[in-house]
């Protein structure tokens, strides 16, 4: 009885305080348009950032792999479920990312935690800005090393903080923020952690695929590599449009992830037929850079517009545009008057964003037109946002 109650309390103050949060049942594949009960709505809330989630070349490419290869993998990496197309993957991706070796994980989530509770023990330090994913933060606290946050993007912060760390530390940051949208200064934090004899663990699910000259993220941009940054994280199911994750970096690291990160050893592969896919959207990343070029025009022309509205954007050249709303009761308000236009954006609200910051989170996607980014602004004018 006491659990149920627990559980009814929970609930009952989430939908008090406009915290509760419902399901969307999509009826269609993921693109900038997309069907909720029988509607078309335009998509502005997802992470495909380079509209292969539905490309024809990778349900090809995973229709053909799954013919031979089956559904399921049937088992973990160190069992039986490593097949020769996961193997395939992760090379492509280490030669991509100018890296020594890769590893799959099930999900960004399991690769954070995997890494630092296999990298970290007791005694050591672990640093993370505040603005990490939870995944970060979770991983950071599995690990039962000394966790130490430090102030958003504030490299003096955090340099002070690693000066008194009198134990092996490693300092982790997302590159691009997934709910502000902004970049981690990672040229600066490379030059703190080298001087202090720290790794830097760089989670870059939002960034990879998007910046940099052949769009391999946020490190690419930057111009670091393996010496500089040892620790690289990124996910499939955003700008690849596929599942998963990676971890790259040295062979050491990708072993010791391979024979002791629990995440990996006790979950069943995932299926051949994603990574098939995923060496497909890796082609197209490649073959088609016009894809990331028109990202990027896109989300210039939205923060023009949006300037012009005068609306509370947050600052950020990523396709995560977050629009400051406040209250989140506020921010709900906005987002079902957009979805009674046709237009579909997510309201955020705490505990993923601090108390006061409730927002909007568009997300833009290369899919996008820039007819269908104007009809974005023009909604957001009349729910009376300009």
């Amino acid at each position: 009885m006491v659990f149920s109650q627990r559980l009814q309390d929970s609930l009952s103050r989430k939908q008090r305080d406009d915290l509760y949060r419902t399901r969307a049942s999509l009826e269609s594949a993921q693109g900038p348009v997309v069907r909720l009960a029988g509607r078309e709505y335009l998509n502005f809330c997802s992470n495909d950032y380079l509209g292969l989630a539905a490309h024809p070349r990778l349900i090809e490419r995973f229709s053909a792999a799954a013919r031979r290869h089956g559904v399921g993998s049937g088992a973990s990496h160190l069992v039986c479920g490593h097949s020769a197309l996961h193997e395939e993957l992760e090379a492509a991706l280490a030669a991509f990312t100018g890296r020594e070796r890769a590893v799959l994980f099930s999900s960004g989530y399991m690769a954070n935690i995997g890494v630092l509770t296999t990298l970290l023990q007791r005694g050591d330090c672990v640093f993370e800005d505040r603005l990490n994913h939870a995944s970060l933060l979770d991983g950071g606290l599995f690990s039962g090393a000394r966790f130490k946050r430090f102030a958003h993007n504030d490299v003096s912060d955090l340099q002070n903080k690693l000066e008194r760390a009198a134990a092996p530390s490693v300092v982790v940051v997302d590159g691009v923020f997934s709910m502000d949208g902004d970049q981690a200064p990672v040229v600066e934090l490379a030059q703190v952690c080298a001087a202090q004899n720290a790794w830097l663990m760089v989670d870059d699910a939002h960034g990879f695929g998007v910046f940099g000259e052949h769009g391999a993220g946020t490190l690419e941009q930057a111009g670091l590599g393996e010496t500089d940054v040892p620790v690289l994280m990124a996910t499939l199911g955003k700008a690849l449009g596929t599942a998963g994750a990676f971890v790259a970096g040295p062979a050491l690291l990708v072993d010791a992830l391979i024979q002791s990160a629990r995440n990996y050893i006790y979950t069943t592969a995932s299926p051949p037929a994603v990574a098939a896919a995923t060496l497909e959207a890796l082609a197209i990343l490649r073959e088609e850079p016009g894809r990331r070029a028109h990202l990027h025009a896109l989300i210039e022309r939205f923060r023009q517009g949006a300037q012009q509205l005068q609306l509370p954007l947050m600052d950020s050249i990523s396709p995560i545009q977050p629009l400051l709303v406040g209250e989140p009761g506020a921010a709900l308000a906005l987002s079902e008057k957009l979805r009674a236009r046709g237009v579909l954006v997510g309201a955020i609200r705490p505990p993923t964003v601090p108390a006061g910051t409730a927002r909007l989170r568009i997300t833009l996607s290369a899919a996008h037109s820039a007819a269908q980014v104007d009809t974005l602004l023009d909604c957001l004018a009349d729910c009376g946002q300009g």
